[in-house]
Parts: structure tokens; sequence; C-alpha cells
């Protein structure tokens, strides 16, 4: 059964920076393209990043672009979400998740169909 498991969120200074880590399991995430959503207070989840199979970022939310980066250890089943100059707009749950189609990556909730339980990443001072 495939499954996704979020870590490395936390409270963090302004200005700061987290890596969070997407674990991968009951499929070879090889065969995967990967989403990073997230869900700050009162607002809708939004796309923040999706990697291909082939490794490329794409649908990069405006807001965190030359600040945030994804990338990907099929080896160890793993995708993870580098974050830095943090500001307090990022607060927020985020989440990975895996498209239906598997291999598509998209910035649209609702062509995603199994997601992680989220990691909360505060950004305050």
């Amino acid at each position: 059964q495939l499954q996704l498991m979020e870590s490395g969120g936390g409270l963090v200074q302004p200005g700061g920076s987290l890596r969070l880590s997407c674990v991968v399991s009951g499929f070879r995430l090889d065969y995967l393209a990967i989403g990073w959503f997230r869900q700050a207070p009162g607002k809708e989840r939004e796309g923040v990043s999706c990697i291909t199979t082939t490794g490329r970022s794409t649908n990069e939310a405006d807001s965190v672009k030359g600040r945030f980066t994804i990338s990907r250890d099929n080896a160890k089943n793993t995708v993870f979400l580098q974050m830095n100059s943090l500001n307090p707009e990022d607060t927020a749950v985020y989440y990975c998740a895996v498209p239906k189609e598997y291999q598509y990556c998209s910035g649209y909730e609702l062509h995603f169909g199994t997601w992680g339980q989220g990691t909360q990443v505060t950004v305050s001072s």
C-alpha cells in the first residue's frame, strides 16, 4: 500500500531554514512524481512545488521561487523540500502527495490522490 510520511517541520526564526523529508513506502519512488503542498490557518491548501520522475522541478509557487528547492533521492525513497529565507507567511502545515496518475506533476491538489499526514512549519521570532 502506497504511503507517505513527512518530517522535518518545526519552529524557526524568520530568515532561517528547514529541510522537509517525504518518505514513500509501498511503491518504488522512481515511478512517481511527488508534489509538496501547504495549508496555512484559514486558507486553502496551495501547491508549493512538484518534482518529476526525472528530477525536474515544476509547478513552483511564485512565493517560494528562489527560496525553496525540491529534490529526490530514489535510493532512499525520499523527496526533500529545502526551505531557505523563511518568513512568517510560510507558516503552514506542509504535505507531500502522489498524483492520481502517478507520473504527472501538477499544482492542483485535486490531481493528487495519496497524501501524507503533514508536518507543521512555524516561522516566528
